[in-house]
């Protein structure tokens, strides 16, 4: 039986196995569950599984549980993680050693040109060691915090992690989410300390910071310098070493084998596919006659819909029925966009792109949506404001998709008062994920709005500065601590609608760029919450309601009002922009009407003759409003909604 899971770890007869990047071109291409094995000792990459014979079959059988290790590389953003699996894949003879090989299995455009991991990514290492041949198995892990949930994927199916901590900035806010992680896991933990070769490098300082923070004995530490290739081998020694054999419960392969022409089963979809290859990941596919109990690899079967690739699916061998094993939970989206294509005539185009992309991204959440201004489109739910960028640059740069982003929302609560307002949504407590659907205060007892645990590692020098913004974006200190002499650790409880848009930007520029942040979810909690309308000469504008905390409504409302007059064309007659909450405006700006000047042929005379002809020209663009609609033009809204980021 195999589940299907985040990186696509496949197990068999009862091959317990997952999936993520499944069917690419009508194909499903999983990966198989992981195993361990027992020390041992010598240090060569074998010829026979070398990049220069990579066309050739391998023998699987030759790799039995107890000389297979599973692990990831886990870090901070920035901090050579890729960069040690480009040296590791080297050492193992996986990929030939040259200067171009940067950044190898971030095989995404985004990733290169923003030199950033962005999806966990696999490759088989063989690896002599001691005279015994091991196969490992290892998965290079995202740094930055949106993309956790690949990292908390990843881990599922190791038995150990490189803890990744760069020895001039030492440990960073995700240093220490990707710790605790795999902490939770019950991993072990091998500390690399990477960046030696770097003139400011400080690795005896960042040793010490290890032990203190993490409780890790300083002399478990690794020393490399991944860019030169310095003591990496000691990387593989210790992975061998230090990270058990064997399978955790939720990967485990019980017993069995997979090979091409089995029939499976989908334990969601009780569908049946034919096994059309099986191999493993080199780091490029290469086929294999047979999957063993405990190995990794990839396995094509015949999936043509996306959906029919559930992760944390359950898969058996036809008429050899299992009990589904438990699936994975849900990635939980912690902002909201709206997604709309330029031109409504590409909305077909637009729709197979998203169907596609969410297909090796399952953290997206995909609602239909509409506008009367922007037109049919979608709500997508992401992880964070980068997965977000990320996710329409890869629209851009694979599908050529051009869209219109409207602003980042989180996902609010309302507790609903009646029991018919209940009974017609059939739920006590409703999700809000779209501002225009807010309910009124008379329909709710309390709003609650998102709240998240943030982390900030910062030299203490900027301490002060950090605590005011903070402080201004009503968050609550829960802890402080040095974690060296010169580096302080700070815990804040933030309403997350605070942080989602320009907070991360502040935060650098207040600290010239060396504070880290990190955050975790933390539930909800009860806020004063306003549903603030854009009217334009008395009409709503539906697309740029808003939802914000009563006290900050006035600045928000100011600056909405601000961008809309420098955008919207003016007209022959007035137009008043306002911001309201009900019946109330807070905030209003006026874009002036064209003016002819009626009084040029008058060169003097009575003043009653040029008052009169003002108060007619008056009295037309009084009748002009009346019947005149605003239209706001669509580069109008992307011009506000593209800039709400940089108040």
């Amino acid at each position: 039986m195999w589940t299907l899971a985040g990186q696509g770890w496949w197990r068999g007869r009862a091959l317990a196995a997952w999936v993520t990047e499944a069917a690419r071109k009508g194909l499903l291409w999983p990966h198989l569950a992981p195993a361990r094995g027992t020390a041992a000792e010598s240090r060569a990459p074998d010829r026979r599984y070398s990049s220069a014979n990579r066309k050739e079959k391998i023998d699987m059988s030759c790799f039995p549980v107890e000389n297979t290790r599973n692990f990831s590389i886990i870090a901070h953003v920035d901090h050579g993680k890729s960069t040690l699996a480009d040296r590791l894949l080297e050492l193992t003879g996986a990929i030939d050693k040259t200067e171009n090989n940067k950044q190898v299995l971030d095989k995404l455009q985004v990733e290169r040109e923003r030199g950033i991991t962005v999806k966990a990514q696999t490759a088989s290492l063989f690896y002599n060691y001691e005279g015994k041949q091991y196969l490992l198995n290892l998965i290079d892990t995202p740094g930055h915090v949106d993309f956790s949930y690949e990292v908390s994927r990843s881990l599922s199916a190791c038995q150990g992690v490189l803890l990744v901590v760069d020895a001039n900035e030492g440990i960073q806010a995700q240093t220490v989410a990707n710790f605790f992680l795999a902490f939770e896991a019950q991993l072990s933990i091998i500390p690399v300390i990477n960046k030696i070769d770097l003139k400011n490098a400080d690795p005896e300082r960042v040793e010490k910071q290890i032990e203190k923070v993490f409780d890790i004995p300083g002399d478990e530490c690794i020393k490399i310098s991944a860019k030169l290739g310095t003591n990496v081998e000691s990387v593989l020694d210790a992975v061998i070493k230090r990270i058990p054999s064997g399978v955790i419960a939720s990967v485990a392969l019980f017993d069995g084998m997979v090979s091409k022409g089995d029939k499976i089963v989908s334990a969601h979809t009780q569908k049946t596919y034919e096994v059309n290859e099986v191999g493993v990941l080199n780091p490029n596919e290469q086929p294999t006659h047979k999957l063993y109990a405990g190995q990794v690899g990839y396995l094509i079967a015949g999936m043509k819909d996306v959906t029919e690739a559930q992760i944390g699916d359950t898969l058996y061998l036809h008429k050899q029925p299992v009990e589904p094993l438990p699936g994975f939970k849900s990635a939980k989206p912690m902002v909201f966009a709206g997604v709309f294509p330029v031109d409504q005539s590409e909305y077909n185009n637009l729709k197979s792109a998203i169907e596609k992309l969410t297909l090796n991204d399952s953290s997206v959440m995909v609602h239909r949506d509409s506008s009367l201004a922007l037109g049919a489109g979608w709500r997508l739910g992401f992880l964070g404001l980068l997965h977000m960028e990320v996710f329409n640059q890869r629209l851009e740069q694979e599908y050529n998709a051009s869209v219109i982003l409207t602003t980042p929302t989180v996902p609010y609560k309302a507790v609903l008062s009646s029991a018919k307002l209940i009974k017609e949504y059939r739920e006590k407590e409703i999700t809000i994920i779209n501002p225009a659907q807010f309910p009124d205060k008379s329909k709710v007892i309390e709003y609650l709005e998102p709240v998240v645990l943030g982390t900030i590692i910062t030299p203490d020098e900027y301490t002060g500065k950090i605590m005011m913004l903070c402080q201004a974006r009503r968050a609550v200190q829960k802890n402080m601590m040095y974690i060296d002499q010169n580096r302080v650790m700070l815990k804040y409880l933030f309403p997350l609608n605070e942080i989602v848009v320009d907070f991360y930007d502040s935060l650098k520029s207040l600290s010239s760029g060396y504070a880290s942040f990190d955050y975790e979810d933390a539930g909800y909690q009860t806020a004063e919450l306003v549903k603030m309308d854009i009217l334009l000469n008395g009409n709503t504008v539906e697309e740029l309601v808003t939802i914000v905390h009563k006290d900050k409504a006035y600045s928000v409302g100011k600056t909405i009002c601000e961008r809309l007059k420098d955008s919207l064309p003016r007209q022959l007659f007035e137009i008043a922009i306002q911001a309201a909450l009900g019946s109330k405006i807070i905030a209003r700006e006026t874009v002036k009407a064209y003016r002819k000047n009626v009084l040029a042929k008058c060169y003097g005379g009575d003043i009653t003759r040029k008052m009169k002809l003002l108060k007619r020209q008056a009295e037309g663009k009084k009748k002009l409003r009346k019947v005149g609609n605003v239209e706001v033009p669509k580069d109008a809204f992307i011009k506000v909604l593209k800039t709400q980021s940089d108040k």
